[in-house]
């Protein structure tokens, strides 16, 4: 027998030499032969010539003490006189294969008569390896049924028992009783009988085998594993149904207990992965009584102490038993009107905890109630806990600590309503494990909030408090710290007013966050308003800052690295000169003469490499620019996203630029709709900090200002005086004209006395007279001490003595020296 599917090397199939299938008789190969009285074959069956590779012609008449292999060449054990005198012989032949080697065949011998009634002798053989190959099966077969500690039984073709070991006896809890002959609807109970009866007759109809199919237990206390498979003859036909039966209780409560701790593991994972990234106690909060319901509970409860609730520190542990709570956090497995109210869903107002609730707080041991009864033991029948409790229908509840670094924090409810399974020790423990991660979030969203505040506070103290006023320009700014759950950065803007009227524009980002990058960041505003006093170009004074990196450094292992942009706008000429080191372009908003409109288009400047980077050069821009243009600055946190590029975010600023562009439109505004429309969700997601800056540039009005020039001849000293004078008087600042007068005389004097080709002369009337002189020579004029015997010398001491202020600058094409007069009382 067999049981399908066949195995490789089976013996079911074709017989190689005819149509039919296989039968047992090809696995024990039985051949025969009949020896005369003189020990001669007679007859040779074509299975010895198989086994022996003897063909019949060869092996016919030979003698069989030449087809048997014996000890020294002695005669064969079997022979005609011997059969004939006992009555038979049994044993083992070694017989010659044709090849010369020895085959073991086991004989059985019997004398014969032939049609004339003469004796012969009959000699049965059988392959000694096939017989032991059957023995040796059936041995296992029997070994199998007595000692394996599966339950086997076979089934007829009409599912009858036709055997059974006693595994499965003591399995189907039978005892002694006899099976053979019934079937599973005799033995089994109802409907377990029935359904294994149907699957057997499944299996015996199809061929198609079950395969560990879990039932119950007889007794009904445990569970069986069932396997079922059609038995098939060596002819292909059908025999029965076998079956093997195996007791998983024991498995089935290991997988049991495998499978709640790997959901356990799974929650704290869970709960972990939830509550990493968040640094925002109220959050925290709601996030955690989320996660346990209802996998863990049918409610949850998250409260605070009311004062590290409102940003405080925490409560003395001698007063935590009187210490008042607030609730951050609730859920539930359904919401009602009725259940958010017992819950004090949107309830925020503090309130003082039951005596369960103190008594975790103050002693911080978790408590597990098992039973109703224990959690309004005490309690007045109409207070809040009762009827929470009552209401909800709660059974069994945890009350744990939140503690995290010897602080109490608050308190974690987890509660278990109707009829699910109450709380147990594994539970508490659980529930112990998650309120000691929960609390570890808490505490550091607590001390973040701490730091970062000051942080902020300290950003915005190095942030100018107010921005300087000139006349042809207006600046609007706006700076947006990060989301809450991200540290500060070290974006920085600065409007610096130069002399001449002049305005320097400046807008920075240091690399990396929190308060290192905030100090470097006010390092970084300090030395650009330093540098800026001396009047330089742009490109020279990101230089400068660049070469001080290595000291800004907080480290030599940490070098600073930051971006910037420098703009330097003069409002007399509509000239602005730009550089940039890393940081993004500039956009500029001129209006569009032909549409009317407004056209944003990003300034084409080379980007530069980032401040602390060594050996950088840095190059600048010079732009003429139309009246009532806007020159928008900010840093990559406006229109940086995290799935698009920061080209797709530039072009977007440009086109809400368009949109809103106007003289008539007030930059806050501006601001306001930049800000609202590229970082919408700034405060609910990890943004980075944002600092954005906008200047409408325009000029001086005509009666401001007034300019000349001249060719470098001495001359040209009176007329210059002359010119200045006019022009105070026409202002109706007759007052300055006598010293203005003086000090022109010198600058002037010293520039044609020098230069080689024409001198500048401009007036510009502000908040303060301004005089500017500009000639072709790069040097710039140096203040020294003249003595008596001097004949010159004296001009700059005097133009540093009479004026409000002075200094020089170089230019594109020479240098330019400069002085203002206090024009007020």
């Amino acid at each position: 027998m067999r049981t399908e599917p066949s195995h490789p090397g089976g013996l079911s199939g074709e017989h190689p030499g005819g149509g039919g299938q296989r039968s047992l008789l090809d696995v024990l190969r039985l051949g025969f032969l009949i020896l005369d009285d003189a020990d001669r074959v007679v007859l040779w069956s074509p299975t010895l010539s198989e086994i022996l590779g003897r063909p019949q012609e060869r092996a016919v008449g030979t003698r069989l003490a030449e087809l048997v292999a014996t000890e020294g060449g002695g005669a064969p054990p079997l022979s005609y006189r011997s059969v004939l005198a006992d009555g038979g012989w049994r044993g083992v032949l070694r017989m010659w294969h044709e090849d010369g080697t020895p085959v073991p065949m086991e004989c059985r011998a019997r004398p014969l008569r032939d049609a004339d009634g003469n004796p012969l002798i009959l000699a049965i053989l059988v392959e000694v390896g096939g017989m032991l190959q059957v023995e040796q099966n059936l041995a296992a077969l029997d070994g199998l049924f007595t000692a394996s500690p599966l339950g086997i039984a076979i089934f007829d073709t009409s599912l009858r028992y036709v055997r059974v070991n006693d595994a499965l006896r003591d399995l189907h809890a039978v005892g002694d009783r006899e099976l053979t002959g019934q079937t599973v609807l005799d033995v089994l109970p109802s409907p377990t009988a029935q359904e294994i009866h149907r699957l057997q007759q499944g299996v015996l109809d199809t061929g198609q085998p079950v395969i560990d199919l879990v039932t119950s237990s007889p007794d009904g206390e445990g569970a069986q594993s069932l396997s079922l498979g059609r038995l098939l003859g060596r002819d292909g036909r059908p025999l029965g149904v076998s079956c093997t039966v195996m007791d998983i209780s024991e498995r089935r409560e290991a997988l049991a207990k495998i499978e709640r701790a790997r959901q356990r593991l799974a929650l704290l994972n869970d709960v972990g992965n939830s509550l990493g990234d968040l640094l925002d106690v109220r959050r925290i909060s709601e996030t955690l009584a989320q996660q346990l319901v209802p996998r863990f509970g049918d409610f949850s409860s998250v409260q605070l102490l009311a004062g590290l609730a409102a940003g405080g520190d925490p409560a003395p542990a001698e007063s935590l038993g009187e210490a008042e709570l607030v609730q951050l956090g609730v859920a539930a497995k359904r919401h009602t009107e009725d259940i958010d109210r017992l819950l004090g869903v949107g309830y925020s107002d503090a309130f003082p905890p039951t005596p369960v609730l103190a008594s975790v707080l103050a002693r911080g041991t978790p408590h597990l109630a098992e039973e109703q009864s224990a959690l309004i033991e005490g309690l007045p029948d109409d207070s809040a806990m009762v009827e929470s409790v009552v209401g909800l229908d709660i059974r069994s509840m945890l009350t744990l600590p939140l503690r995290a670094r010897g602080t109490t924090l608050g308190l974690l409810l987890i509660s278990r309503a109707g009829h699910r399974t109450p709380f147990d020790r594994e539970d508490l423990a659980l529930a112990t494990e998650v309120a000691a991660r929960a609390a570890i979030s808490l505490d550091n969203a607590r001390l973040y909030a701490r730091e970062r505040e000051g942080a902020l506070m300290l950003q915005r103290s190095l942030l100018p408090q107010w921005l300087p006023e000139l006349p042809g320009v207006t600046v609007s700014h706006r700076y947006v710290p990060s989301a809450s759950g991200a540290e500060i950065g070290g974006d920085w803007f600065e409007v610096i007013p130069l002399a001449g009227g002049r305005m320097a524009f400046v807008i920075g980002d240091v690399t990396g966050h929190g308060l290192r990058a905030a100090a470097t960041m006010g390092q970084l505003r300090t030395a650009v308003r330093t540098l800026a006093t001396l009047d330089l170009a742009p490109s020279e004074l990101l230089r400068r800052i660049n070469d001080l990196g290595e000291d800004i450094a907080q480290h030599p292992d940490d070098p600073m690295m930051a971006t910037c942009a420098y703009a330097v706008y003069d409002p007399a000429t509509r000239i602005c000169t730009v550089a940039k080191a890393g940081h993004l372009p500039p956009v500029l908003v001129t209006r569009e003469e032909e549409s009317d409109g407004w056209r944003a288009r990003p300034l084409d400047l080379p980007s530069g490499m980032p401040l602390g980077v060594s050996g950088t050069s840095f190059e600048e821009r010079r732009v003429e620019l139309p009246e009532d243009t806007l020159l928008v600055l900010y840093t990559d946190g406006l229109i940086e996203t995290r799935d698009e590029d920061l080209s797709v975010g530039l072009d977007r600023l440009c086109t809400l630029l368009e949109r809103i562009g106007g003289s008539d439109v007030p930059l806050g505004l501006v601001c306001d709709h930049l800000i609202g429309a590229l970082r919408p969700n700034v405060k609910d997601h990890d943004s980075d900090d944002v600092a954005l800056l906008i200047a409408r540039l325009g000029g001086l009005p005509a009666d401001r200002v007034a300019s000349w020039t001249f060719p470098a001849e001495r001359r040209v000293v009176r007329e210059a005086r002359a010119l200045v004078v006019a022009t105070l008087r026409g202002w109706g600042l007759e007052g300055l004209a006598e010293q203005a007068e003086l000090l022109v005389s010198e600058v002037v004097t010293n520039a044609v006395r020098h230069a080689r080709g024409p001198v500048e002369l401009r007036v510009v009337r502000g908040s303060t007279l301004l005089v500017e002189v500009t000639d072709p020579v790069l040097d710039p004029p140096r203040e020294r001490t003249a003595t008596p015997e001097d004949e010159g010398g004296r001009g700059l001491s005097m133009v540093s003595r009479e004026a409000r202020r002075w200094g020089t600058r170089r230019g594109p094409a020479g240098k330019t020296v400069w002085f203002e007069l206090t024009t007020g009382p």
